[in-house]
């Protein structure tokens, strides 16, 4: 069975046939969007057990949602959203994630700690599996809000509410993720190309 993903109607009869319960439309979802969804959910995890965890989590939600599927967005656009949202709850019934630490900084030391041009384009270069390896090494605060910032585009705010903190933590966060993923960046570029900035 092939589905041409850019016919609407082919996409709705394979939603059809999974809410019916046909295997063969259900494996074909599973099996095209297995892999893109695993990178959406290592994004948010520290190891792939962890990701592939959230990721069958996030499968069991999207077939019992499919119902609820209408056809107005792009399949994969929806069940992105369910898989993130699966990785935020996941997140978020581990409480101690947001806690408080005793390190307070102010965000202004972090206002122009960005990457330079010449650090873009070098990181450009990196296979996404290197990118999403420097990612999982932040800490799971910094982690989640930076993948909710910068690749879902949320705002501070949305990031707040989802995860029950104030917006000034989640900025925060974002600042020291930002800190810490150039370090990473920096000692990457440093130990496999021998290079410096």
């Amino acid at each position: 069975m092939k589905i041409n993903w850019q016919d609407t109607e082919s996409v709705k009869r394979l939603v059809e046939g999974c809410i019916k319960g046909d295997k063969m439309s259900q494996q074909l979802l599973y099996k095209t969007f297995y892999g893109k969804m695993l990178v959406v959910c290592m994004r948010y995890t520290q190891n792939k057990e962890e990701a592939l965890d959230i990721l069958q989590d996030g499968f069991v939600k999207v077939f019992q949602k499919l119902r609820n599927f209408e056809h107005k967005g792009s399949l994969e656009g929806w069940i992105r959203r369910i898989m993130v949202n699966t990785a935020i709850d996941s997140i978020r019934r581990k409480k101690d994630v947001f806690a408080k630490t005793n390190e307070e900084l102010e965000l202004d030391q972090f206002v122009d700690d960005t990457f330079d041009d010449e650090e873009l384009e070098k990181m450009t270069l990196l296979k996404a599996e290197i990118l999403i390896e420097l990612i999982q090494q932040l800490t799971p605060a910094y982690r989640t809000v930076f993948n909710m910032y910068v690749i879902e585009n949320m705002t501070h705010a949305e990031i707040a509410q989802r995860l029950n903190i104030n917006i000034g933590t989640s900025k925060s966060n974002l600042a020291k993720a930002k800190m810490k993923l150039k370090e990473l960046f920096t000692q990457y570029i440093k130990t496999y190309y021998h290079e410096t900035f």
